[in-house]
């Protein structure tokens, strides 16, 4: 059943426990809880505040919550029981968050165990030296988020009393899901799958809870189906290891086509891990998914397994009316993605935020390109940088092993780096991000900045919103108009590139994408809370200016690719395909009649022969 889809996908042990659901509620608006001990289960301190209940994983803005109160609330406190499983001897208690925006602080029986700071990246607590017995054990979680502060990564929750302008309602406290997880003593605590095609290969890196006191054994088996495609065995004395994995099919053509992961053939590749120790005691065992591919660029092209693939990319804000950045169940995150695919777009820009890895599942599984954006700040300052950073470097390794992530990109339209392009430190700051992203991880392409002003990229990635497709064709119809484009006055009259055109760094063959575009909208009615760049007064209109600039890119051989703005409309913001309740404003069969006409910038023979390759592919020939 999709409901019960763990919430990490990725890394999952059979034994989980869902703490989802009702919990107590209180708001501390004057943060006095700490000081009256609201935490402490034993002394009475808490009596008559936790007044409230609210319905975990949905923000207590939300109308889903059972709260629903988009007022100023800084400090808000949960709590609720749950029963201990028995543990083996050696056994420990985890509790998971998936996010708690933005700093969180949790006692489970009154004891302190720790907390976290980042409203959008996992945490994880043992409980096991603080369990009472075995009756009910109680957890309170106290979440601070500051409405005004803008040097926190906040991306698209609005620091006003209401939304305004592209900025929606704030998410404060637990808004992914809370989980209990039994484990030995030491366990892996992370794992991540990284394919060599060149070389036929896996690797797989770990680590352990701590370092082991006696060499430990892990085995490694990959899987497609019931055929075992490759099986490693390796001792383990430290508390990160390191995996070679061969996958000798890789080295064969036909074996390769019907295994590597793209779109329109989304093959994941099983995989389990176990730890043994010496006297052959199972220490762990985890159940985890990868995809074989390699993405990349060349002369202008964004490269899919090597060959050229053109990126039909719409915008996700990740937004639904009752549960806002929440969604309002597991089945709405696999439905998001399949509506995607039906309007025909083969990837999405998440905007903003970090989306829950049960939707980057649900693209694994079903096929969509994703492109990893990091939610913003609105500062530039010491503070706002060591915050951002510290989180985005916990969103690539938690997301590292998804084949449906393509791209990076930790700023998007100079959001935290006001005037960068005279400003020395703002440009080291957005170099600095794209170094360390391709530290982290060098396999994918990284876009320092994303829309304009762009320092050190991989990608040229370019926001335009000119209303009509003739402006679209002027600018990004030839060599000489996109360079001039990137490197002198670009759309809105801002520079695209802080560079020039015979520096180097700007030389590597990197792919133009108009990573946003469109944004059309029906006209307001008067007195319409509304938002959007361009409108139409009817269907007939705007299926006419949808495909004026649509093809107007796809037009171009210059372009290797566009982002529509966008999937859905949020609140104030009109401008989605479909409206708040995803239901779609045009036929689907017409935009995607639009979406996947062919471009120019690929040779027509190129796409016949992916076609042709993917078709045999899924026949099995």
């Amino acid at each position: 059943m999709t409901e019960s889809l763990h919430p990490r996908p990725q890394v999952r042990r059979e034994q989980w426990i869902d703490l989802c659901g009702e919990w107590e509620f209180a708001t501390d608006d004057d943060d006095r809880g700490v000081a009256e001990r609201w935490f402490d289960t034993g002394s009475g301190a808490a009596e008559g505040v936790f007044d409230r209940t609210i319905v975990v994983p949905y923000p207590p803005e939300s109308k889903l919550s059972g709260i629903g109160d988009t007022g100023y609330h800084p400090v808000v406190w949960y709590r609720r029981t749950f029963a201990a499983p028995t543990l083996p001897p050696d056994g420990r208690l985890l509790l998971h968050f998936g996010a708690v925006d933005y700093q969180a602080s949790v006692w489970v029986n009154g004891e302190f165990l720790g907390g976290h700071t980042g409203g959008h990246t996992p945490f994880t607590l043992d409980v096991t030296g603080v369990l009472s017995g075995t009756g009910p054990q109680t957890v309170v979680v106290r979440a601070e988020d500051r409405p005004t502060d803008v040097s926190q990564p906040r991306g698209k929750q609005d620091w006003r009393t209401e939304p305004h302008g592209i900025f929606y309602d704030r998410t404060t406290g637990i808004w992914q899901p809370v989980w209990l997880e039994p484990v030995a003593d030491n366990h892996v605590t992370t794992l991540h799958w990284m394919p060599d095609l060149p070389a036929s290969r896996v690797g797989v890196e770990l680590r352990l809870d701590r370092v082991p006191a006696e060499p430990l054994t892990v085995r490694v088996r990959l899987r497609k189906g019931d055929r075992e495609l490759a099986s490693e065995q390796v001792t383990v004395t430290d508390q990160v290891a390191y995996v070679d994995v061969s996958v000798p099919a890789l080295r064969h053509q036909m074996d390769r086509r019907t295994l590597l992961w793209s779109p329109e053939s989304p093959n994941l590749i099983d995989a389990d891990l176990t730890v043994t120790a010496a006297d052959g005691r199972v220490v762990d065992r985890l159940t985890s998914y990868l995809g074989l591919r390699s993405v990349g660029f060349r002369d202008g092209r964004f490269l899919l397994n090597g060959q050229p693939y053109y990126l039909r990319m719409v915008l996700e804000q990740g937004y639904w009316p009752q549960s806002h950045l929440a969604a309002p169940g597991v089945d709405a995150l696999r439905r998001e993605v399949e509506l995607i695919k039906e309007l025909g777009f083969n990837a999405a820009r998440i905007h903003q935020k970090v989306e829950d890895p049960r939707f980057l599942y649900w693209c694994d599984r079903l096929g969509l390109l994703v492109w990893g954006e990091m939610a913003n700040a609105f500062e530039y300052s010491r503070r706002a940088v060591e915050r951002l950073v510290s989180e985005w470097l916990e969103v690539v390794r938690r997301d590292l092993s998804h084949p449906c992530i393509v791209a990076w990109v930790p700023l998007n339209e100079s959001w935290g780096v006001p005037d960068i392009e005279t400003e020395p430190d703002r440009r080291h700051y957005a170099n600095a991000l794209y170094h360390l992203t391709k530290a982290l991880d060098p396999s994918r392409p990284v876009i320092s900045n994303d829309g304009w002003e762009l320092a050190e990229t991989d990608i040229f990635g370019v926001h335009d919103y000119s209303p009509d497709g003739k402006s679209l064709r002027e600018r990004w119809g030839d060599p000489d108009a996109v360079r001039r484009s990137l490197f002198e006055t670009g759309p809105g009259r801002r520079k695209v590139v802080l560079g020039t055109p015979d520096d180097p760094a700007y030389q590597r063959g990197q792919p133009v994408v108009i990573t946003e575009f469109g944004g059309l909208s029906y006209a307001p009615e008067a007195g319409q809370k509304w938002f959007g760049y361009g409108t139409v007064s009817s269907a007939e209109e705007y299926l006419a200016k949808f495909t004026e600039i649509v093809t107007a890119l796809l037009d171009s051989t210059e372009v290797a690719g566009f982002c529509y703005t966008q999937l859905t409309d949020t609140l104030q913001e009109r401008n989605g395909l479909l409206d708040e309740d995803r239901n779609p404003k045009l036929p689907i069969e017409a935009i995607r009649e639009v979406v996947t006409r062919p471009s120019r910038a690929i040779p027509a023979e190129l796409v016949d022969a992916y076609r042709r390759r993917v078709q045999r592919r899924s026949s099995g020939e």
